[in-house]
């Protein structure tokens, strides 16, 4: 009740709704929280947080989950790479979302897969998240050098050409992903729980995400996602996601032969 009280409160001041996050997610997320912000008690931490929005900022970063990899799951990128775009390539031209970008390597990584298949030029990538330390981070494209072999070895097992490193320039701590990439992506605050949905897209790429929503919030997100695409356009989810059980699963066939942790659908 505490917690529900403290997520009420939130939405009320800051316009940020978690009210149907899955419950056990959240109080786990709220014990860390509370632990790394110096707070004992759950009401003390809504006291201060409804009177400092810098430190609602920093709670934030705990309620949002910024874990990611570029070509994180290379499977995924190798059906998409394989199996949607050369459907995507009769298109004149695209639109594509990435929702919940957190610190943008997935969509960064769909960008250089998108210029590989020479279509990037033609395409508008919408990417979209709740935490806005997060989106500049996305939009910067700079991430630490010394998870550049991660990311190229990545970039090899999703069926990459050449070397990633050529879409990037490198400091002595840092790379930055070239601005011809950053040319076709819009960067936006978004939320699944709350805000209306893009429209006429060809492809939404929304992995690890409903994961920590309730029932209810994962038919939301669904439906908007539904609604966005075009007839025939792609879903993709993250592994431990399915559309299976939902009220929605009707609208969408799964894609066939793929691994069972690579989750395509397509709109019919």
């Amino acid at each position: 009740m505490e917690l529900q009280l403290l997520l009420q409160a939130v939405h009320l001041r800051y316009q940020h709704d978690f009210r149907q996050y899955a419950p056990a997610s959240m109080r786990r997320r709220m014990r860390q929280a509370m632990d790394g912000l110096g707070f004992a008690r759950l009401s003390d931490l809504q006291h201060a947080v409804l009177r400092d929005e810098a430190l609602f900022n920093c709670l934030l970063q705990y309620l949002t989950v910024q874990v990611s990899d570029m070509f994180r799951d290379p499977g995924y990128f190798l059906a998409l790479r394989e199996q949607v775009l050369p459907e995507l390539a009769t298109y004149p031209s695209l639109k594509l979302w990435v929702a919940g970008c957190s610190r943008g390597e997935e969509v960064w990584s769909l960008a250089v897969l998108l210029h590989e298949a020479g279509l990037l030029e033609r395409s508008i990538i919408y990417a979209t998240d709740i935490n806005p330390q997060a989106l500049q981070q996305a939009e910067s494209g700079v991430f630490a050098l010394e998870r550049a072999a991660q990311f190229e070895r990545n970039h090899r097992l999703a069926g990459g050409h050449g070397a990633l490193s050529a879409h990037w320039h490198a400091g002595r701590d840092t790379l930055v992903f070239k601005r011809s990439l950053r040319r076709q992506i819009v960067f936006a605050d978004h939320s699944l729980a709350t805000d209306a949905v893009f429209s006429e897209l060809h492809l939404v790429s929304c992995r690890n995400v409903l994961i920590y929503f309730d029932d209810a919030l994962q038919a939301r997100a669904v439906g908007l996602f539904r609604e966005a695409l075009v007839r025939r356009g792609f879903l993709g989810l993250g592994g431990r996601e399915t559309l299976q059980f939902g009220p929605h699963a009707p609208a969408f066939r799964a894609l066939p032969g793929l691994p069972a942790e690579v989750r395509w659908y397509q709109r019919l």
